[in-house]
């Protein structure tokens, strides 16, 4: 889908467009799940920390907490998947370039799971 005629044309707002922009992006998460492994580990993840928390009744505050983690990690799985796409399709070979870029994007999600387990820890650790 070319799109590039409308580049910098400003658009109407439109119930059906943000519908159909929505329905995007729920198909990028589901992709997203059906083929990455990572993803999957997420999910688990998130359900587990949904579970301890309402398992332990923790805060509202604690609730922020863990919730800003877990989106943290989705997000970063998501433009890592997004950018590893990209690059297959920019270069289908072998490049250096290409798995300098790659490796950057996962290095950004262990940094956010890294980040993720560290608060987990601290939030939950007064309620053990």
């Amino acid at each position: 889908m070319n799109e590039t005629k409308n580049v910098g044309t400003p658009q109407r707002f439109s119930l059906a467009a943000r519908s159909k922009s929505f329905g995007y992006a729920i198909a990028g998460i589901v992709f997203m799940l059906k083929t990455q492994h990572n993803a999957w580990l997420h999910l688990a993840a998130s359900v587990i920390v949904v579970g301890l928390g309402l398992y332990f009744n923790v805060s509202s505050a604690d609730w922020r907490w863990l919730v800003a983690a877990m989106v943290a990690v989705w997000v970063a799985e998501t433009i890592n998947t997004a950018v590893e796409y990209v690059c297959d399709v920019v270069s289908p070979g072998y490049a250096v370039a290409v798995k300098h870029a790659k490796d950057i994007g996962a290095g950004g999600v262990l940094i956010a799971a890294a980040g993720a387990v560290l608060i987990g820890a601290l939030t939950f650790w007064p309620y053990l």
